[in-house]
């Protein structure tokens, strides 16, 4: 007797494209919009028109219909479905509510995901994108706090995985993909308006000083990686916890022997211990948060900028600043240089946090540690985090 193979289930590269082929499969249309409206949506255009005018959307690429005679519609992809990033076209990113302000013609169609088994093509005059606006008014397109990964064509294990997995804590904070390597981000040109707003890189060059400035641990403080250096070198010489008492004083002597100029002596004192100050009463607020265990304490900050290495690789890609094979190279180094500095996701994951309060929150604990917080707890108990299912050290 002949049995028939089974047929094969389509396996959605992220949850996005599951719930619109799932809406599609049961001809649930009203569903299927409440997807459309909670996600973004990409759409090509050549990179000389972005450039030539950055704030504009450019609507084109039409995309013909599956069958013969089928209406011209306009294709708008599922992050999910977004190709590897190339030199030419880039993608910009909109959401529903968008559309149905700036849609081209009357004549056009929506087509979403074009060739693939969630795709669909809907008309789009002016009465059914009302529909639209009534999908997108309900469902807020902004994702925070949820972890999401690319389960098709991101890496899950491996050392490309762990250096993605360094910059998981702000993709958790974001819902951003933690695994894609091919960034696309926000899209062409709101990357570089990242790049420029938050790191003054304009350029190639800016870029590749950041990135490695990141990678070496030189974009925090200094001072911050003095006086942590200094308690983490007594507690290392006497075996155990560090008075705090003796290591003020230890910072005030190294401090002073360090100076160059008697008149900034002091106030440089003075700094670090206030300095010491924040730093202990940030590590209380963790080990009550859980984010330290009973008596823990943080090492180092350079966590932060590994952190953010890996994600600038990914922002240089977003915004074609540099190739995928040297934002690859660059995450492989963040979680290289993460492994010779901690020892384990935990311990990553506090100074990383550290780093980022000493620098925003200003001991309000707001939403700068609220956020990562939050997103701390959900990577080191959620069952497909990659921080349980990956090795911090091989």
């Amino acid at each position: 007797m002949n049995l028939a193979a089974p047929e094969a289930v389509w396996q959605a590269p992220t949850d996005v494209e599951r719930d619109l082929y799932a809406a599609k499969t049961r001809g649930d249309w009203a569903a299927y919009f409440d997807v459309l409206a909670g996600t973004d949506l990409y759409h090509a255009m050549s990179r000389a028109q972005a450039d030539a005018k950055p704030g504009w959307l450019h609507y084109n690429a039409a995309y013909w219909g599956p069958r013969p005679g089928s209406p011209v519609s306009l294709a708008f992809v599922t992050e999910g479905m977004l190709p590897a990033p190339a030199p030419d076209p880039v993608f910009f990113e909109v959401d529903l509510g968008k559309l149905v302000q700036d849609w081209p013609q009357d004549d056009e169609w929506l087509a979403i995901n074009p060739g693939t088994p969630c795709e669909a093509f809907f008309p789009a005059t002016a009465a059914h994108r009302q529909t639209w606006r009534w999908h997108a008014d309900r469902i807020s397109s902004t994702r925070r706090n949820q972890l999401r990964t690319l389960w098709v064509g991101g890496p899950l294990h491996g050392n490309v995985a762990h250096g993605l997995a360094c910059g998981a804590l702000l993709c958790v904070n974001n819902a951003s993909l933690w695994n894609a390597m091919g960034w696309h981000g926000t899209g062409y040109v709101r990357e570089r308006r990242r790049l420029e707003e938050w790191w003054e890189i304009t350029s190639r060059e800016g870029w590749q000083q950041a990135q490695e400035e990141l990678l070496k641990g030189r974009m925090s403080s200094s001072v911050w990686g003095l006086v942590l250096g200094i308690r983490g070198t007594l507690a290392r010489d006497f075996g155990g916890a560090v008075e705090v008492d003796h290591w003020r004083q230890v910072t005030s002597r190294v401090i002073r022997h360090r100076a160059t100029e008697d008149s900034e002596t002091e106030a440089q004192v003075a700094g670090a211990q206030r300095l010491i100050g924040r730093i202990l009463r940030y590590e209380a607020r963790f080990r009550a948060d859980g984010l330290l265990p009973e008596g823990g304490f943080v090492r180092s900050v350079e966590a932060w900028d590994y952190g953010r290495a890996s994600k600038m690789a990914r922002w240089g890609l977003g915004a074609r600043y540099c190739d995928l094979a040297e934002a690859e190279a660059a995450v492989l180094r963040a979680g290289a240089v993460s492994r010779i500095n901690y020892r384990s996701w935990e311990e990553f994951s506090a100074g990383y946090i550290l780093g980022r309060c000493l620098h925003f929150d200003e001991e309000e604990f707001g939403d700068w540690y609220g956020e990562m917080l939050n997103a701390h707890r959900i990577l080191t108990t959620d069952p497909n985090s990659p921080w349980l299912n990956i090795p911090f050290r091989r």
